[in-house]
């Protein structure tokens, strides 16, 4: 199909929106202007994310940018002062919000170079959330190829005048060229683990012990999860990671940054084309952060709360 607007040159027919490709270091990555998505990344001819056709919408939120919360709101409610807020539901099976405003947004480009792209979106007062934000992404390859990421949600005032809720997270699927998922080991430092009930709500907090249990790398042949973890340990560097290792010696891992201490795993044998995917998802706070206030930031209007993550890989 033709991808591009006849008569407005800015615009794309692409059901993901328009596409921006960074090259650097033997890399080369897309993110689609629909939610911010992380469609493409490979170094050295090398897949490091599940991709999807710019003429879809992301399977299973595959590589899409997080804001103002991150995986679940329960019921899509919350109370702010003793006032019940209701959010549209976006998650019809459970009645819960998912994911965020800006799942269905068409982001535009502030700066677009060769090897770095700056999007942004807005989110405006609605449903269950009064307060006018602006989320900023910036993807940017290195030298070398590696991805880092940088989210900044900033907060420009509210209908009552006070501070705003706010978390952030993102959701790539990764994967080492076509190393079969079941094939991967996955290493994190994660001491404790939420489980959810049948509408995917956490209901406390666990040890991470056997099947949850990671810490010394755990193959994942015939593991399904969709768990967020927690008691992450930052490494020297100020960084929580997160790896994948094949067995032919070739891996991508995830890091993030302090702001970050949650992650997110979710396995599923369900993605279009694939046998088993595996989504390794930063978060600064973890599922209905909104109700329990577990990791959730308050920013006045003026302030910003800043993640950043990134992809690394040895090929």
């Amino acid at each position: 199909m033709n991808a591009r607007h006849p008569d407005q040159p800015g615009l794309s027919h692409y059901f993901s929106g328009e596409q921006f490709t960074l090259r650097a270091g033997g890399a080369e990555a897309t993110i689609a202007a629909l939610a911010a998505a992380l469609r493409v990344y490979r170094r050295h001819g090398v897949d490091l994310v599940e991709t999807f056709d710019a003429d879809a919408t992301p399977p299973f939120a595959s590589g899409i940018l997080l804001a103002p919360w991150p995986n679940r709101v329960a019921d899509a409610r919350w109370e702010h002062d003793g006032v019940t807020q209701q959010l549209d539901v976006t998650e019809p099976a459970t009645g819960n919000a998912i994911h965020g405003l800006l799942r269905n947004t068409a982001y535009r480009a502030l700066e677009h170079t060769e090897e770095r792209v700056v999007l942004a979106a807005e989110i405006f007062p609605q449903h269950g959330y009064g307060y006018r934000m602006t989320h900023v992404a910036a993807y940017e390859l290195d030298d070398d190829g590696q991805l880092s990421v940088t989210q900044r949600l900033v907060h420009h005032g509210a209908v009552d005048g006070g501070s705003a809720p706010a978390a952030l997270g993102a959701h790539p699927f990764l994967r080492v060229g076509d190393v079969p998922t079941d094939h991967l080991t996955l290493t994190t430092t994660a001491e404790t683990y939420l489980p959810v009930d049948e509408n995917m709500i956490p209901v406390g907090t666990r040890e991470a012990a056997g099947d949850m249990n990671f810490r010394a790398g755990r193959p994942l042949e015939g593991f399904r999860t969709d768990t967020a973890f927690g008691g992450l340990e930052l490494a020297g560097d100020g960084r929580y990671h997160h790896r994948l290792d094949a067995p032919d010696g070739r891996g991508v891992e995830l890091w993030a940054d302090a702001t970050c201490p949650y992650v997110h795993v979710f396995i599923t044998d369900q993605f279009p084309g694939r046998d088993a995917v595996v989504a390794l998802e930063p978060m600064t706070a973890p599922a209905n952060t909104f109700n329990t206030g577990e990791g959730l930031t308050w920013l006045a209007p003026g302030e910003e709360l800043v993640a950043r993550w990134g992809i690394t890989s040895w090929l």
